[in-house]
């Protein structure tokens, strides 16, 4: 048996495992392997990004579109810790990323080498496992094991490091089929899933909550049909958007902090809560001592570390969510809330839209992006209130249609990620939402759009501040405005232009709608700089710390 390189075990790696894109950035210590991929590059697809950041959004934004395994890759040192906030923003929203880098050679190592970080050992924290490999013959079983962890049960990124040394060294190498990965059932206890049965049955006003582990699982054809059964109303977290039609009758928009009336109000009606998939964050329930005060709760996640660690619950069902769906669809008849569903229906009707579109506002520009694409397209965003105007104002009628940083709330996530959904759904419109802050902060991969040609559509909705924290600062900070204004002479037209992309300014509503439409049909990237009023705000809101049926927008407070 001919022996191999370890860069070239490393390619063989990736293609078992069905990999087609790579996004990265070369440097001194993964030469070898860039050598090995420039060998196979008519196997696997190397996008070059201006930032390493930027590779690591990339690959979160592939994996989050196409239910794939991203991929990006690194060399030592600040290449490799240019990785982490992609990695920790990939890990707060259980996303599969299999991170390569290369370190020093083994008889280099602890001694602060040029460019040499323990970046196995720094981001342990916010990984699912970290590996460095200094054997040659450990290298295949580990990116191997890489793969299935990263996929298996709940997602997230793990990071393989690879010593130099290891890169140019030869073993035999043998390929492999890849296991298929199960689904999380051992863990379903019939009387566990005879409780919540029994729960739902007794039940009067139930309410439903979705999350992200009903689009991990796809879950999404179960969940309809068990809300059908259940009958009850439906909300969902930023991170479950699109797991159920927002469309549906019975959808009630998304809860917490910046969610509609009829959610937050509904919600702490009922007598009993459904939690799908989700994780309980400060941002959905509010004050946890006051969430949901009438009802019992019941928890459906694949990671029993979630259970009782927020909300203490009265039944749970440990399991992947699919499955679970789909066994407790078999036993429970269809039951009949009809009091309650039209409870529910008053309260939409009390509680109608509370923007003014008529004027180019975030709103309006979110509603006439969803008017353009007809809802199809695959929405990214940065962090703030963009991001909140788009979960609000742009309707998801299916999975994997909105990528946006949840967990960690990464400013500058959002280019990346449309870079990385549009390579892994290439017939899709691909459209970041921005701030203009945000929009600052990796700007830079607009380059990389331009350079490969990728056709996505940056938006950014400016108001020359950092709107959210304006937000915050006009209502909980008497007006001070501490470093938040953004007044420059910084042109977003011109840096579109000099990336290499086309760039667009929208002073009105009529003028943002040609622009979109210019750009759906540019084939090209196009930024659009659609001026907004600086104190415009989210609503509704809930002040920090309150209980969710508090929320409150613009009319209660003069009220």
């Amino acid at each position: 048996m001919a022996k191999i390189s370890g860069s070239e075990i490393v390619i063989e790696c990736l293609k078992e495992q069905g990999v087609d894109t790579v996004f990265g950035y070369p440097g001194g210590t993964i030469l070898n392997v860039y050598d090995a991929l420039y060998k196979h590059q008519d196997e696997i697809n190397h996008v070059l990004t201006s930032h390493e950041q930027g590779a690591a959004h990339a690959a979160d934004g592939y994996a989050r579109a196409t239910g794939k395994v991203g991929v990006c890759m690194a060399t030592s040192g600040p290449g490799a810790t240019n990785l982490v906030t992609g990695i920790a923003t990939a890990y707060m929203d259980s996303v599969p990323v299999v991170a390569i880098t290369a370190n020093v050679g083994v008889n280099m190592l602890g001694k602060d080498s040029f460019q040499e970080v323990d970046i196995a050992g720094v981001v342990m924290p916010i990984t699912k496992h970290s590996f460095i490999v200094k054997h040659i013959e450990e290298l295949a079983p580990t990116i191997r094991r890489a793969f299935k962890i990263a996929k298996t049960g709940r997602p997230g990124p793990v990071l393989v490091d690879i010593t130099k040394d290891v890169t140019a060294a030869e073993t035999e190498f043998t390929p492999v089929i890849p296991d298929e990965i199960p689904r999380k059932t051992d863990s379903i206890s019939e009387e566990a899933v005879n409780k919540v049965v029994e729960m739902i049955k007794v039940s009067r006003r139930p309410y439903i909550l979705v999350g992200g582990g009903a689009i991990i699982s796809g879950a999404s054809a179960e969940l309809a049909e068990f809300v059908s059964k259940v009958d009850a109303p439906v909300c969902d977290t930023l991170m479950g958007k699109g797991a159920f039609d927002g469309n549906n009758e019975r959808y009630t928009g998304m809860i917490g902090m910046h969610g509609t009336k009829t959610s937050n109000l509904g919600l702490s009606r009922a007598d009993l809560v459904i939690v799908i998939g989700a994780r309980f964050s400060d941002r959905v329930i509010g004050n946890a001592a006051k969430f949901a005060p009438n009802a019992k709760i019941i928890h459906i996640d694949i990671d029993a570390a979630e259970i009782d660690k927020n909300i203490r619950t009265n039944a749970s069902i440990v399991g992947d969510a699919k499955e679970v769906l789909a066994i407790l669809n078999d036993k429970l008849a269809t039951q009949s809330n009809r009091a309650w569903i039209s409870e529910i229906e008053e309260l939409k009707a009390q509680n109608p839209d509370v923007y003014t579109v008529d004027k180019l506002n975030g709103p309006a520009a979110i509603r006439k992006i969803y008017e353009l694409t007809e809802g199809n397209a695959i929405i990214t965003t940065d962090v703030g209130q963009h991001q909140m105007w788009a979960a609000q104002n742009y309707i998801f009628k299916e999975p994997r249609t909105l990528l946006s940083s949840g967990g960690l709330g990464t400013m500058g996530y959002g280019v990346g990620a449309a870079i990385g959904a549009k390579y892994g759904r290439p017939e899709k419109i691909v459209i970041n939402i921005a701030g203009d802050g945000c929009f600052r902060m990796n700007m830079n991969e607009i380059a990389t759009a331009a350079r490969y040609n990728v056709p996505i559509i940056q938006v950014v909705l400016n108001n020359h501040v950092l709107g959210m924290v304006r937000q915050w600062q006009t209502l909980f900070y008497d007006h001070r405005y501490s470093n938040t204004v953004l007044d420059d002479s910084v042109d977003f037209v011109k840096v579109a232009e000099g990336l290499g992309a086309m760039g667009i300014r929208a002073t009105n509503l009529q003028e943002f709608e040609d622009a979109m439409k210019t750009a759906i049909s540019a084939g090209r990237p196009v930024v659009i700089d659609a001026m907004i009023d600086l104190d415009d705000k989210v609503w509704p809101m809930v002040a920090p710390g309150a209980a969710i049926d508090t929320c409150f927008a613009s009319e209660d407070i003069e009220a």
